[in-house]
């Protein structure tokens, strides 16, 4: 007896398809599953055996073999519990042939039959979509976020009894709706008080998606600033909503789409293989999960340099690249990186006459961000505490009113460079042709050039940088202002 099934292994942030071959044979009572199953996918026989007894489904007394093809791709996790036992189901005849071969099945079997989601939803439904398959049945908590793909039927199976319902077309395919708006409550700009400068730097990192390092004492008000970006950040386009319910799903966020960009803010202990991805088989990391949001890193200073390292080409080329044995694999990360440091270990800073740090110890603070990567940050600002009379200020502009300048903005990039495209993204090629600059304005950068020692990166981020301000003020041509306000703002501050 023969019955083949189809399904899923999570490879980076996309679905591989796999065949759940099943073969029921003649021998003593065994269960193997072979094809590179890991720990997870080995336990699933003692699951399905569990959930067909339990459901009264009869349970063959045979040799029973599965192979999960192609052999040589790892698999890993609970998803393939359905698959193989709606494979065993149709090799024994309990269950129609034709719903496993119309239907792709992921989830997570209950000892008592119940269905549990099961990570990567939405890639496997776009796999369905390019196998020429009818559907993809998935557990009911993962139907909303498989139904954004279009083209295909997503049945949401709760029991595994109701496999026979999906046989004979009883069960309704989940409705396909636009992603709701986001309306839930974020933290607001009106909170930070005082700060204008501050306030500006945030404006214009929102605007263009560009890098942002806050330097100052504690009490300063950087990570309350910082932790209010997401809610200047315009929402999410409908592709941008699949990538991110895409990479959220394959990171086991089970749910209904994403509709906020991502915030994600990992501890200063986090290694680099964490922040970047890897791992075997490769797994998202900070930087996948941040794609087309924001990666907060508070207290850079406590960072390994190696991790804060291996920021320096995902900045670059938004993508990661994990290359092991196997083969190489490339995971998305275009996002914002943000962060926050103190001056020196004790926070108070070597100027401030109250610091108790060794210079040595300063030194070595103060080396975790290398020049390399401090080279690929595009605005830097020491921050102050503010005086009193700031924090007693009643009125300060809130989140919604720089959002509408942030959108204008971010619009006038898109009819400029695409659909998603910011400012911080273009290519050489692009910075020369839409940041042309006039006389005066390149006077001012090779002055700064020069004083500065702007690399050939730095010249570039100076002029993307530039063209942010212009759009904020709504000006096609960058101004010599434009120019200037740029430079300032990268200046790294000598304190």
């Amino acid at each position: 007896m023969f019955a083949l099934a189809r399904t899923f292994a999570l490879v980076g942030v996309d679905a591989e398809p796999v065949y759940v071959e099943v073969d029921i044979g003649a021998g003593l009572p065994s269960f193997t599953i072979v094809g590179l199953p890991d720990a997870a996918v080995r336990e699933s026989r003692e699951r399905v055996r569990s959930a067909l007894k339990n459901c009264g489904f009869r349970y063959p007394d045979n040799r029973i073999t599965v192979n999960l093809a192609p052999a040589d791709v790892r698999k890993a996790g609970p998803g393939f519990d359905l698959a193989i036992a709606a494979a065993i189901l149709a090799a024994t005849g309990q269950l129609p042939k034709p719903v496993v071969d119309n239907y792709a099945m992921a989830g997570e079997l209950a000892l008592d039959g119940g269905i549990r989601p099961a990570p990567g939803a939405l890639a496997m439904a776009e796999g369905a979509s390019g196998w020429a398959l009818r559907g993809v049945a998935v557990a009911p908590q993962d139907a909303s976020q498989a139904a954004l793909v279009e083209g295909i039927d997503v049945m949401p199976v709760a029991h595994l009894t109701q496999l026979r319902e999906l046989a004979e077309g009883e069960i309704a395919p989940a409705a396909r709706s636009e992603p709701p708006a986001d309306d839930g409550e974020m933290p607001d700009l009106a909170d930070l008080r005082g700060h204008p400068v501050l306030r500006r730097c945030l404006e214009i990192a929102a605007a263009g998606a560009h890098s942002l390092l806050l330097i100052g004492p504690p009490g300063g008000g950087k990570t309350l600033a910082l932790q209010r970006l997401p809610s200047l950040l315009p929402p999410l386009s409908a592709n941008e909503v699949i990538e991110v319910t895409r990479i959220a799903g394959i990171c086991g966020q089970n749910g209904g789409p994403r509709t906020r960009r991502p915030f994600r803010a990992p501890h200063h202990t986090v290694s680099g293989r964490a922040l970047v991805g890897g791992g075997t088989p490769p797994r998202p990391g900070e930087v996948t999960r941040a794609h087309r949001g924001v990666l907060f890193l508070d207290e850079l200073g406590e960072f390994r340099r190696d991790a804060l390292e291996a920021l320096r080409i995902p900045l670059e080329d938004g993508a990661v690249t994990v290359t092991r044995t196997t083969g190489t694999l490339s995971l998305p990360c275009r996002f914002m990186l943000v962060a926050a440091s103190n001056p020196c270990p004790c926070g108070n800073g070597p100027d401030s006459g109250e610091c108790e740090c060794h210079p040595a110890a300063v030194t070595r603070y103060l080396a975790k961000l290398s020049g390399a990567l401090a080279d690929r940050i595009d605005i830097t600002l020491h921050v102050d505490p503010p005086p009193a009379e700031e924090l007693i200020e009643e009125d300060s502009e809130d989140s919604s009113t720089v959002r509408d300048r942030v959108i204008r903005a971010r619009h006038a990039q898109e009819e400029r460079l695409g659909e998603g495209r910011t400012n911080s993204e273009m290519t050489p090629s692009e910075v020369r042709r839409h940041c042309d600059l006039d006389l005066p304005s390149r006077r001012v950068l090779e002055e700064a050039h020069r004083q500065l020692g702007l690399s050939a990166r730095g010249w570039d981020r100076c002029v993307k940088l530039a063209r942010t301000i212009a759009d904020l003020a709504g000006e096609e041509r960058i101004s010599e202002q434009h120019v200037s306000d740029a430079i300032e703002k990268r200046r790294r501050p000598e304190r």
